[in-house]
């Protein structure tokens, strides 16, 4: 007996046959804000640890004949609802403009990501981010002329930073709270570092021992060093007012925290560590999930497999669904270089290489110790089973794990294609052991999966 399960595919879904006993595994439903704007408005006025957002332009318009500000925004990696009804952009533009703020810069955080195209930018900021007034910037962690060093962390991370945002009289970040497989949980600090931190400064942030580290891991916050180092960092820097979110499952505000970095990141925080997690009885044969809307390439894919890889037992296989739409499928160009030889060299001889003292830094080398933690629980890196429409064929090549389009034919294209992939990849597992348990991740990235009592 089967029965049908759906599984999220960008802004599509695959319909499955699964056998009858597969569970479905979901975040618990949190219902959205009953009145989203209100709620920013509210934040706004009555933020934690801070006065006013409008009292801090004043006291900004006060001090300066004519002040600038800068509002950091992440990439579109993350879904932070900077437009529409939602939208936590417009009311920060137009209390700075009523406060007499004309200079202000949006800030795109990309860490070490790619800057995003114009069309890109257009499709998730508000229309009012194209007034004259605005000054939409990149950052750029490789352009050391754009890039002011602060200072040192105790760790040894030399902080060369972004000199548009350390220029700003006042500095606000923005961000979305959810799990993070190295940071415990994403937004707040991490908007600077690494978002806008220059590529040098990720040899500590991201170094091998760092991530090697067990406490740098989904929902600890306590003792994780990728927290502690980002929250140093963005307090050496400066900020001024944050504004945070939590969403649900549609993407819709489930909570908006405003004011002083920590007070509002950690109130955030606490909501997640509350709501991200999945009991489970016990560990599954066969796991199916999918790479979220953080997943536009393979890099940004390992946060699917890191979270899932807690539901499957050791020996088991790992189903992940993942629409790679970036124009680098893969990913950066450091990542495409290193990539090939978490295939060659073992997730074992790599981590030891990368820890090792004669091994030289390669910006992005962390997301291969990231794979090898979901590879080294299944054990055999075949274990894990990619299905991506845009990587399979001569595409694949390199990537860990196999290839779900293998045997496939026909002209199938993009959803059509992913569905027939992870369909092929349930009924071989099946094939092989027909007793499987078998689960499906319904949220892919965004949950953590944790053994009751365990």
């Amino acid at each position: 007996m089967s029965k049908r399960m759906e599984l999220e595919f960008g802004a599509e879904k695959l319909s499955l046959a699964v056998p009858e006993a597969t569970n479905l595994l979901r975040l618990p439903e949190i219902r959205p804000l009953a009145d989203p704007a209100g709620a920013i408005l509210t934040a706004l006025a009555t933020p934690l640890g801070s006065p006013s957002f409008s009292s801090l332009v004043r006291a900004c318009r006060n001090r300066q004949a004519d002040p600038s500000a800068v509002i950091v925004i992440s990439d579109n990696t993350r879904p932070v609802p900077y437009c529409g009804p939602d939208g936590i952009l417009e009311p920060l533009l137009s209390q700075l403009r009523e406060g007499g703020v004309r200079r202000i810069t949006i800030l795109v955080a990309t860490g070490t990501h790619r800057e995003m195209t114009a069309d890109e930018l257009r499709a998730i900021l508000t229309p009012s981010a194209f007034q004259a007034d605005v000054t939409i910037v990149n950052h750029d962690c490789r352009d050391e002329s754009s890039l002011r060093c602060i200072g040192r962390t105790r760790r040894g991370t030399d902080i060369w930073l972004n000199r548009h945002y350390l220029d700003a009289d006042l500095k606000i970040l923005t961000g979305l709270v959810e799990p993070h497989f190295m940071a415990g949980v994403s937004g707040g600090p991490k908007s600077i570092c690494p978002g806008l931190v220059g590529e040098k400064a990720t040899t500590v942030f991201h170094g091998a021992r760092m991530m090697a580290d067990v406490r740098a891991a989904s929902l600890q916050l306590e003792s994780n060093p990728c927290q502690e180092e980002a929250m140093e960092v963005a307090t050496k820097a400066g900020v001024d007012f944050i504004i945070n979110v939590t969403i649900g499952r549609n993407r819709q505000l489930t909570g908006v925290f405003a004011g002083a970095l920590e007070q509002a990141h950690r109130a955030a925080a606490e909501r997640v560590m509350t709501e991200s997690i999945i009991p489970i009885p016990s560990e599954y044969d066969v796991v199916v999930t999918h790479a979220g809307f953080v997943g536009i390439n393979h890099y940004q894919a390992a946060k699917a497999a890191v979270e899932a890889s807690r539901a499957v037992r050791a020996g088991g296989t790992l189903i992940l669904a993942a629409n790679n739409t970036d124009k680098n499928p893969v990913g950066g160009p450091h990542y495409r270089q290193l990539l090939p030889l978490l295939t060659e060299l073992g997730i074992d001889e790599l981590e030891r290489r990368l820890l090792s003292a004669d091994w030289t830094f390669v910006p992005e080398q962390w997301e291969l110790q990231m794979w090898g933690r979901a590879l080294r629980k299944l054990g055999d890196p075949n274990r894990l089973v990619y299905c991506s429409p845009q990587l399979t064929g001569m595409a694949f090549h390199g990537l860990p794990g196999c290839d779900g389009g293998t045997g496939l034919t026909g002209n199938l294209r993009g959803r059509d294609l992913a569905e027939a992939m992870v369909q092929q990849s349930i009924d071989r597992a099946l094939a092989a052991q027909p007793d499987s348990r078998v689960a499906v991740l319904a949220d892919g990235p965004y949950g953590v999966p944790r053994i009751e009592n365990g």
